[in-house]
């Protein structure tokens, strides 16, 4: 039995010399933690319904962990005397041009700067792997998922976000009601818009003479949730209501 761990593990070390097989098995392995560290940011982002999610900070962070590995292997390849840190840098103030996408103002509002920050950070956490800075993107990833995650919940009390889509007639003069209702209930508002084209996450379809508005809220537990939704859905001009 020793003779045959003796013998895969001079295959490995023969295998690991070659330089170029080196090079792919490096790459492959942190290209897939680039992307499993950050798929854990984007899944979050993904299940509190923000504009970039769980594909979108993948793609961030394993682009920027294959930027860092192209400069080392660059530098390494050639023997240049380069600065391997210079094509990271640029990452890391390009990024700002996406994350600027994701940042909307709503009148006196302004949403989407935490998930903007989201992808800053994946982008750091892919550029570190890709150094081969391991422990510090682990404890990062730990870090940024309690910080949007467990925090968000700390400082809005109450059980985890629900999405409710509310289709009605009178947009002006609902509006203000279900609001109040919301609150009355015991639910806390997070954001609010109105939906003007079906999307996938609508589970009905909107008719030609109403508007859907989506709402997410935190209730204080499922009895304020019921409440809430069956109070809306007895509204004069609500026509049909749906929690997701």
């Amino acid at each position: 039995m020793s003779d045959f761990l003796t013998s895969i593990k001079d295959v490995f070390l023969w295998i690991w010399g070659i330089e170029q097989i080196r090079y792919i098995l490096d790459a492959a392995l942190k290209l897939g933690l680039a992307a499993l560290l950050s798929g854990v940011i984007g899944f979050e982002r993904e299940h509190s319904h923000r504009p970039a999610g769980f594909r979108t900070h993948i793609l961030v962070a394993v682009g920027s962990a294959l930027v860092m590995l192209t400069s080392v292997y660059v530098s390494e390849s050639r023997g240049l005397n380069a600065d391997v840190t210079r094509m990271s840098a640029q990452v890391i103030s390009g990024i700002g041009f996406l994350g600027a996408g994701t940042i909307l103002r709503e009148g006196f509002s302004v949403k989407g700067l935490t998930t903007a920050a989201s992808l800053w950070a994946v982008s750091c956490i892919g550029i570190a792997v890709g150094a081969g800075f391991i422990a510090g993107a682990l404890v990062a990833t730990v870090v940024i998922y309690l910080t949007l995650n467990s925090l968000k919940r700390f400082i809005v009390r109450g059980s985890a976000g629900k999405m409710l889509f509310v289709e009605i007639k009178d947009l002006a003069s609902q509006v203000p009601v279900i609001t109040k209702t919301i609150r009355q209930c015991g639910g806390t508002i997070h954001s609010m818009e109105v939906v003007y084209t079906e999307t996938k996450d609508m589970k009905f379809k909107r008719r030609k003479d109403t508007s859907v508005i989506k709402i997410l809220v935190f209730p204080k537990n499922s009895e304020s949730l019921s409440l809430m939704v069956s109070t809306i859905r007895s509204m004069e001009d609500v026509e049909d209501i749906y929690v997701d």
